[in-house]
């Protein structure tokens, strides 16, 4: 692909689209398995997190909007990028899914010595949780008893009672299982073919220009060390295999200079990118929000380098125009910000977000502003 662009735009421009994209300016008023197709992806690990990384780009938002999208299964539950829990539509979950299982972790030699099982015992093994499963939904443990009848099988026990977390995870890689809504504190499993809307796993070479284009359209403009980023250091995909992905998507991407950066976006998107205007907003997200974790806290252009460690221990970022200024966090009655921008903060603007995060959190939250 040619390095050579007729479309030049400010990094303010960028993100002021990017932000439109990802439902903060303006906010949206999607459902929450909408909200989520929009970012791709959302980090699950924290469950409190996750609801408010969805509910503070909806006007409408209710507090368990997310867990009933999970029920109904419009949103589905995985392990995935790095190996975390995330929430994903079936759609785009079976597309991501398809790149992580291509890596077939679970055949390496030291896969199969600890877990004792070879690369031609997982059909079986596969096909023994599914059924184990049935219709219900098992705890971790609950699973592991039930397998533990079969003899081939009796020596996991310890693992399923262990939590066999990443025992689990080749299962949900592959489409055999996702996960539930806990039960007395303990996630739950259940057959994801039992979701109408899942249609299994697509071919690989179908999935890869899916996800290529995916992640332009969300965290767009990006270059090819971001797409390596996202689907390669997050799911394995492998450098070559991207690479090629990228290459054949030619006349469906588009080169933009972003301030002598060569990045790209999908064609589709070039006349709004174009006609893009910088942000004024200032937005109060949850820790691991997918705007700082989508192009990796690494991107100085989002996050600056001294709020890095910040956003990798999951800090509550506080973005004006897009890029990470400052941190926030609520002590009882209080919502706390800190700003470490070198211009003051908008007020306004920073006031109308504080009632908005109220609102959302059911609680009067009184502004301390320090810098």
């Amino acid at each position: 692909m040619s390095a050579s662009t007729e479309v030049a735009i400010t990094w303010a421009q960028a993100l002021a689209w990017r932000m439109e994209r990802h439902l903060l300016d303006p906010i949206g008023s999607m459902t929450a398995s909408d909200t989520v197709q929009r970012l791709g992806a959302v980090l699950s690990m924290d469950e409190s997190l996750a609801e408010l990384s969805v509910r503070t780009r909806s006007v409408d938002s209710q507090p368990g909007d997310l867990a009933k999208a999970v029920a109904d299964g419009t949103v589905i539950q995985s392990y995935l990028f790095r190996g975390a829990l995330h929430y994903l539509t079936p759609d785009d979950g079976a597309m991501y899914l398809a790149l992580r299982s291509a890596g077939r972790q679970w055949e390496l030699p030291s896969w199969v010595e600890h877990y004792g099982l070879a690369a031609a015992d997982w059909p079986n093994f596969r096909a023994a949780v599914r059924d184990a499963l049935g219709d219900a939904s098992l705890t971790v443990t609950e699973l592991g008893e039930v397998l533990a009848r079969q003899p081939a099988y009796r020596h996991l026990k310890p693992t399923f009672d262990a939590g066999a977390g990443t025992l689990v995870k080749p299962l949900t890689w592959q489409g055999d299982i996702s996960l539930g809504p806990r039960r007395d504190g303990h996630l739950t499993l259940h057959r994801l073919d039992r979701n109408p809307a899942w249609r299994g796993l697509p071919e690989l070479d179908e999935a890869g220009p899916r996800a290529v284009i995916s992640y332009f359209r969300t965290y767009g403009p990006a270059t090819l060390h971001h797409l390596h980023y996202w689907l390669g250091e997050g799911l394995s995909a492998g450098r070559k295999r991207i690479a090629a992905w990228f290459a054949g998507l030619d006349a469906q991407l588009v080169a933009v200079d972003v301030e002598g950066t060569v990045a790209h976006v999908a064609g589709e998107d070039v006349d709004g990118l174009t006609a893009a205007v910088p942000s004024e907003e200032v937005r109060l997200l949850p820790g691991h929000d997918q705007w700082v974790i989508g192009p990796g806290t690494g991107d100085a252009h989002v996050t600056p380098a001294e709020l890095r460690d910040a956003m990798t221990r999951k800090a509550n970022p506080v973005i004006h125009g897009g890029v990470v200024r400052g941190t926030w966090v609520r002590r009882a009655h209080a919502l706390e910000v800190t700003w470490r921008g070198e211009k003051p903060p908008p007020t306004s603007s920073l006031e109308r977000e504080s009632e908005r995060l109220s609102r959302a959190v059911g609680q009067d939250l009184q502004l301390r502003l320090s810098r």
